[in-house]
């Protein structure tokens, strides 16, 4: 299986030259066929097995990719521009690709364009909607204006997916940190953090929270959304991602989602979850929708990290000094347990979706 291969012409020889012609064409349509890297009509006849993937090329969306062509789906990643092609050229060529019988189309489409969207998503019964704002240097983490952009992709997202007849589900990828940030000299905080519980935007701002700011914006739009135009939606909120390799290739969340490290920490709220757990889990849950098994938000998480020497182990593996994670702790004071939501989902997902209740 290659990205830019067909049926008749020899993956060798051609060497991607698809891949990078679409990228110069952008998208098209050409007697209402939507031009993708493989044949469009073969993929009209599995629709109910075609989905798309927006930011496939992220450290998280190409696990997701490789998840659903190992479960049968044709995919069509999503890009923005010819450096994510490039980035996909890449990935094939050093064999992070899994290899199966299913195919990926890749199609170009910027969030600010709704139609765009639309025809990208045309044909396709679900998307996955995994993130849509990256740092272009990578170093900076993620900024305020950042977090209003991620909101207006989400809303241009889910408003063309509510517009696109074959679209059935949507599963969005929100985050860990679009529930737990909250003042509870507010108000009295529940014993849990579950799916009921929504980060306090005030707070996201005056700390200068930006990426949990983004993923608050984003999730809470898509949802209002989905309310309005009847879409049927499902969001995930994952801890900080990791997996192999992923400080090197998921360097802005990985900063941004940091932020304030130390206060989650000392609540017992500093959670991770694999990669390839998470896909798993998104996968699990899209095939649960098509049967209304699956709703709502959940909560998705392998560990929590607890003491020193987690601390320390984690703080190895992204390349910082572990009293960024460990240090002292915040007037904050936030609770410190999770509970797995809507739990009807609990034994499908039990490899994937974890509930851990800490010690108070």
């Amino acid at each position: 299986m290659g990205i830019a291969r067909t049926h008749d012409e020899d993956y060798e020889t051609r060497e991607f030259k698809t891949l990078v012609a679409l990228a110069a064409m952008e998208r098209r349509k050409d007697n209402g066929e939507f031009k993708g890297l493989t044949s469009h009509s073969s993929i009209v006849d599995l629709q109910d097995k075609l989905v798309c993937v927006t930011s496939g090329v992220s450290f998280f969306g190409f696990a997701l990719v490789n998840h659903l062509l190992l479960h049968g789906y044709f995919v069509r990643v999503l890009v923005a521009n010819q450096e994510d092609v490039e980035k996909l050229r890449e990935m094939e060529i050093s064999g992070e690709m899994m290899g199966c019988k299913s195919k990926i189309a890749v199609v170009m489409a910027k969030p600010n364009e709704i139609q765009g969207l639309m025809e990208a998503f045309d044909g396709c019964c679900g998307v996955f909607h995994t993130s849509s704002v990256a740092d272009p240097a990578g170093l900076s983490g993620y900024s305020k204006s950042m977090a209003e952009m991620e909101g207006k992709a989400s809303e241009n997202v889910m408003k063309a997916c509510a517009r696109t007849p074959s679209v059935k589900h949507c599963v969005l990828t929100s985050s860990l940190l679009a529930c737990i940030w909250r003042d509870n000299s507010q108000y009295e905080l529940p014993p849990l953090v579950n799916h009921n519980c929504w980060s306090n935007e005030s707070l996201c701002v005056d700390k200068k929270l930006w990426y949990a700011l983004g993923k608050l914006k984003a999730e809470k739009v898509a949802w209002k959304i989905a309310e309005e135009m009847s879409l049927n939606l499902t969001t995930i909120c994952p801890g900080l991602i990791t997996g192999h390799e992923f400080s090197y290739r998921n360097p802005t969340a990985t900063i941004a989602y940091l932020k304030g490290a130390q206060e989650m920490y000392a609540n017992g709220l500093l959670a991770t979850a694999d990669v390839r757990r998470l896909a798993e889990a998104h996968v699990s849950v899209f095939e649960a929708m098509k049967t209304t098994t699956a709703f709502g938000r959940y909560i998705c998480f392998d560990r929590v990290i607890q003491c020193e020497d987690e601390a320390e182990k984690l703080a190895d593996e992204i390349g910082i000094l572990r009293n960024k994670i460990s240090g002292n702790s915040s007037d904050f004071v936030f609770p410190n347990c999770f509970e797995l939501s809507n739990k009807k989902l609990a034994n499908l997902m039990s490899r994937t979706l974890r509930s851990c209740y800490a010690e108070s």
